[in-house]
């Protein structure tokens, strides 16, 4: 009996640990290198032509209509992730974003993290983010991006459930930072960006240092112009030709419906 006991209790403490690693082990694709070679179309490798341009933690209405108008000006359109709260608070910045041709997708509900398993809740929140981002972009997004990068099972299963292909990202700017700068950013993304990559930068501080967002701000035309001189085109995700997506950057070429593009094709981890 005090053998069977105890095997019991070594039993059950064991649940939790193979609970906990279930719900997070997928997050490992947060590694860059893992990525990279394992899944490159969630790292957004595309077509080695061009660049894809994303920001994250929008929108802003402080921030995000300076973003607008550099954009403007370098005669680049861009991939936006959008938290749900943000769009619900700032409708008209989000529907000015879709208006001056950017591709509106989904960042979350909220920029919170994964850490305890809750399936239920990430399937409602994804949902309801992607029903405000399409509200105002004026057709349903395709486009998931997880808040820090970090796909539980809980937010890859919502993803499939709300018909979003998740992506992350080749490089970045660590433009959130506190003591970053345009000449940082411009230097970071560098070091790891070539031809078909997929870049993150942040057009709001919503969840960096305040003030933070000046450094990608600053960035921008020079890194356009970088890549630009290297012969690289430069445009949203869904023009970046990723492998599963067709030249509109949906799963079918038919974005007004749910489409089940990315998880058929067993890439996924």
């Amino acid at each position: 009996m005090r053998q069977g006991s105890h095997a019991g209790r070594a039993a059950w403490a064991v649940v939790p640990a193979a609970v906990a690693l279930a719900h997070i082990g997928p997050a490992a694709t947060w590694l860059p290198e893992l990525r990279r070679r394992r899944f490159p179309g969630l790292a957004g490798r595309g077509s080695a032509g061009h660049v894809a341009l994303t920001f994250d933690d929008g929108p802003d209405p402080v921030s995000t209509p300076r973003f607008l108008d550099v954009l403007d000006g370098l005669g680049v359109r861009a991939t936006f992730f959008l938290l749900g709260e943000n769009v619900v608070r700032h409708p008209a910045t989000a529907r000015e974003l879709a208006r001056r041709g950017h591709e509106l997708a989904v960042h979350g509900w909220a920029h919170d993290g994964p850490w305890l398993p809750s399936p239920g809740r990430d399937a409602r929140e994804l949902a309801r983010a992607a029903l405000v981002v399409g509200e105002a972009a004026g057709r349903e997004p395709f486009w998931y991006r997880p808040p820090y990068g970090i796909l539980s099972s809980g937010r890859w299963a919502a993803a499939r459930r709300a018909g979003l292909r998740p992506v992350l990202w080749t490089a970045w700017g660590k433009d959130w930072r506190a003591d970053a700068t345009a000449a940082s950013v411009r230097a970071t993304v560098a070091a790891d960006l070539g031809g078909g990559g997929t870049v993150l930068l942040h057009d709001t501080d919503h969840a960096s240092a305040p003030g933070s967002w000046r450094s990608a701000l600053g960035a921008l035309p020079d890194l356009v112009g970088d890549w630009r001189a290297a012969g690289l085109e430069v445009g949203p995700l869904r023009e970046h030709g990723i492998p599963g997506t067709d030249a509109a950057g949906t799963g079918d070429g038919q974005p007004e419906r749910r489409r089940r593009p990315w998880h058929d094709t067993g890439k996924s981890p």
